[in-house]
């Protein structure tokens, strides 16, 4: 007989809210109080929820890794990770290591959390948000484990890394490439339908919080998966539930954030919008530019997003590409993800469009305008200006 599990995560998500359908079959066998799980059995919902009373178990056996997530004993992912040897990368939150499943021989990717009350509130967060969650963009959470003082996530395994270690250039990353346009283009639209399904297709609307290039995956294919669930949060549908504390990075942060009114969805369109800009020039929107040209340095030190919709007024959209891809690009869709940067960037989240509405424009459905100059950034393009006529 193996070993028993009591799953502390069946009361850690009692509370927690509904999330998107899914596809599991639904049985009369749920978790009650104090049930215990076998290691290496799967949880899955039922009619898309996952709180008390509505568990299945399933031996992982007699269930495709499609149809639930694994608990783990800590003990198989020290094994997996050769105590967590390998570092794949880190943040505020934890490490990830890569690790090998001992009987599938599954690369998968092992995030452990730091700090028993911070590393449990991301625990839950990424849980509850990302746990039963299925589509191509979005990263697929294998499996967990709540044993002790430990929490760890498992996940798919992405063998390109993120996507910032492509975009920007780092003197220890020998791996990466330079990503060429159609890859950049696909990408950008594979993080919008991602966000889009997150946004409009769950029963709750989850919003990410903290998009930026980091939390940005790509697999052998190139294909992006939106990842890193930690600072997630759940909103109703009429938005009533307001989100108190402040989230995300510098950079990518809506003005909403600053202003205390009710955070939307509109949030991770804003963070989007300054990914896109990212990957228009291959360089942090903060960064000043490097080049050998005789262009002004106020010029290359000017902030990018500022740039940006100047130039897409003046109709100058080529000299924003990245100047490593040397002309090999669409003209047509780099001024298309411009305009959308540019609009998903707006002061007002009013002025912002959906993330669907997004999906379309970049799938070449639905024609968009050129967008005014956000004030903000407007102020940032007057002091610029006086700068350089002083």
């Amino acid at each position: 007989m193996p070993p028993l599990y009591i799953l502390s995560l069946g009361l850690l998500l009692l509370h927690t809210t509904p999330w998107c359908s899914s596809s599991a079959t639904a049985s009369n066998d749920t978790l009650m109080a104090g049930q215990e799980l076998a290691f290496g059995d799967k949880v899955v919902s039922r009619n898309g929820k996952f709180a008390l009373g509505f568990f299945q178990f399933h031996p992982a056996s007699t269930i495709s890794s499609a149809g639930g997530i694994i608990a783990f004993r800590y003990t198989d992912l020290v094994r997996a990770t050769k105590n967590f040897s390998e570092k794949l990368g880190g943040g505020g939150f934890g490490s990830v290591y890569k690790g090998v499943l001992s009987d599938s021989k599954t690369t998968v990717a092992v995030k452990r959390l730091d700090g028993a009350r911070q590393g449990e509130k991301q625990f839950r967060a990424e849980v509850s948000s990302i746990g039963l969650i299925q589509h191509i963009n979005l990263v697929k959470l294998v499996g967990f484990c709540c044993e002790g003082d430990h929490r760890l996530l498992v996940y798919e395994h992405m063998l390109n890394g993120s996507l910032d270690g492509h975009l920007f250039k780092k003197s220890n990353n020998v791996d990466a490439v330079v990503l060429n346009w159609n890859t950049r283009y696909q990408i950008s639209l594979g993080i919008a339908r991602g966000l889009s399904y997150l946004h409009q297709s769950c029963h709750e609307c989850i919003i990410h919080c903290d998009i930026k290039p980091e939390n940005i995956l790509v697999d052998a294919s190139f294909i992006p998966k939106v990842a890193d669930f930690g600072l997630a949060a759940f909103v109703g549908r009429d938005f009533s539930r307001i989100l108190t504390s402040f989230r995300g990075t510098i950079g990518y942060l809506a003005p909403e954030w600053l202003s205390g009114v009710a955070i939307t969805p509109k949030v991770d369109v804003y963070g989007f919008g300054m990914v896109l800009l990212e990957i228009i020039s291959g360089r942090r929107n903060s960064s000043p530019e490097t080049s050998h040209t005789t262009k002004s340095s106020s010029q290359h030190d000017e902030y990018f997003p500022v740039q940006a919709i100047r130039k897409l007024h003046g109709g100058d959209v080529k000299s924003l590409v990245d100047a490593q891809l040397h002309g090999d690009f669409n003209l047509e869709e780099a001024e298309r993800v411009c305009k959308v940067a540019s609009w998903c960037i707006q002061d007002s989240e009013f002025d912002r469009p959906t993330m669907s509405e997004v999906v379309r424009v970049l799938e070449g459905l639905q024609e968009i305008d050129i967008p005014p100059m956000p004030r903000l950034l407007a102020a940032m393009m007057e002091q610029s200006d006086a700068a350089t006529s002083m």
